[in-house]
């Protein structure tokens, strides 16, 4: 009898540039924590903390792409590289890079700087994009790019981002950012950045957290039943409590005036430079440039908390629709909770180091008598893929994949111990409705001792 293959080759990013990071040691994208990776359609994002490689893994020429980014990081505050996401909208392909200092970069695929903006000064953890569309005939959704710090959430609209996108996109076509880059002052160069409008909470009530997500928009307290005000929902993790969740306020104060002001305060300042500058030529003797002000908190209730020491929480991981999250904790234990309800719903033992990802699968279809079916959303079962690098044999690691909420486990996979999962990142949605059929949510899996990358099957077939 054959044996089955439940993963599918899809190319291979072995190259010398790797080497830079690390690779040519054994188990280098796993053992080294400072190596981060962000996965998009045809293009991988790998990182340490100075360097960002970025290459394609299509077979088409024009998506197999080799860049080489180096952010100007400063010595003096020895910042460097924490996180790594990718932000993509239609044709918009971008490169999100958190600095430890607290900034916020935004690369585009040449390399090149798009947007420089302080959004707390303390380490950024991690960038969260995700989104939940809603009724087309409503006309709703909710896109965002979540950003954790240690104690500190902070929420761009996915909208505002896009637009600032858009802007810099129609000046590079008509050469306008390059001129106008080729003008400033090295000392202006952040102050000439255009302030997104974004949200901020504290969420340090009950210490500093390891890991957060927005999980979703959740109703108002009674007593404001009737306010326009949104609120959202949070789930942090930590050492000291495992699990707790907030009540975050939409700041509306802040929205409409700082989103008016973000626009028109940054080009009136360059202006108003500018022209001081043709005026008096700037002598040396110019006061120092003040730091950026951390924008103040918007309000966080507290929910609910879960301390259960020496348990601690790691790592945490949303459902597509934030209904579920998987939480990794250093006892060796999975939890999946329920977000909206708070109560953790499932436990899983024995998993010490665990990575998880949310996938769709074809459970209960045949993919060979069904080929030319093009399958929809209810054709798919939401699963739980956990890769554990401790199991099985010492050369090798397992993925297993398990049935939400409460199924069984369909099926194991062994894989080098070297290998790391991954998963596209959410994809913006576009103003115009698309006709495409539904791409439901895959795992991928990067050995980075080869090279290889590959996706996990949607049938069991």
């Amino acid at each position: 009898m054959a044996r089955r293959n439940h993963t599918t080759p899809l190319g291979c990013i072995a190259c010398d540039e790797l080497s830079e990071l690390g690779a040519g040691t054994e188990f280098w994208l796993i053992n080294n924590p400072s190596i981060l990776s962000a996965l998009d359609t045809h293009s991988i994002a790998l990182s340490n903390k100075s360097l960002i490689l970025i290459f394609g893994w299509s077979d088409d020429p024009f998506d197999n792409i080799k860049v080489k980014i180096h952010p100007e990081l400063s010595p003096i505050d020895a910042e460097y590289i924490t996180a790594i996401e990718w932000l993509v909208f239609d044709d918009i392909r971008v490169l999100a890079v958190g600095i430890s200092s607290g900034y916020l970069l935004i690369y585009s695929l040449d390399g090149g700087l798009i947007h420089k903006q302080i959004i707390y000064p303390t380490r950024i953890l991690k960038l969260r994009v995700r989104g939940t569309k809603r009724d087309i005939s409503q006309d709703i959704s909710n896109e965002e790019v979540c950003i954790v710090m240690n104690g500190v959430i902070a929420r761009f609209d996915g909208s505002d981002l896009q637009d600032m996108l858009r802007r810099w996109f129609r000046e590079t076509q008509t050469n306008f950012w390059d001129q106008k880059r080729k003008k400033r002052d090295l000392d202006d160069f952040e102050d000439s950045f255009e302030r997104v409008p974004y949200q901020l909470w504290s969420v340090n009530k009950y210490g500093a957290c390891a890991d957060a997500a927005i999980t979703g928009v959740m109703p108002p307290p009674l007593m404001d039943f009737e306010s326009s005000q949104r609120y959202y929902r949070a789930v942090t993790i930590g050492n000291d409590a495992v699990i707790s969740a907030y009540r975050l306020s939409e700041d509306k104060n802040r929205s409409l005036v700082g989103a008016i002001l973000s626009k028109v305060v940054p080009a009136t300042f360059s202006t108003i430079a500018s022209f001081s500058k043709l005026l008096w030529r700037s002598d040396r003797s110019s006061p120092k440039k003040s730091e950026p002000k951390p924008q103040p908190f918007a309000r966080a209730a507290s929910l609910t908390c879960l301390k259960d020491p020496p348990r601690k929480g790691e790592k945490l991981t949303l459902s597509p629709s934030g209904t579920l999250a998987a939480i990794t904790d250093s006892l060796g234990r999975i939890l999946l909770l329920d977000t909206q309800a708070l109560v953790v719903v499932r436990l899983w033992k024995g998993y010490r180091d665990a990575n998880c990802l949310f996938m769709e699968m074809l459970v209960k279809k045949d993919s060979a008598s069904t080929s030319y079916h093009e399958y929809k959303k209810s054709d798919y079962c939401l699963c739980l893929a956990i890769h554990a690098p401790r199991k099985g044999i010492i050369e090798n690691a397992l993925i297993q994949v398990w049935q939400m909420r409460t199924g069984p486990r369909l099926l194991t996979i062994q894989c080098a111990k070297g290998s790391k999962i991954l998963q596209p990142t959410y994809r913006f949605s576009s103003s115009i409705t698309s006709s495409s059929s539904y791409m439901p949510l895959e795992v991928f899996l990067l050995n980075g001792d080869s090279g290889q990358l590959s996706v996990l099957n949607r049938s069991l077939n």
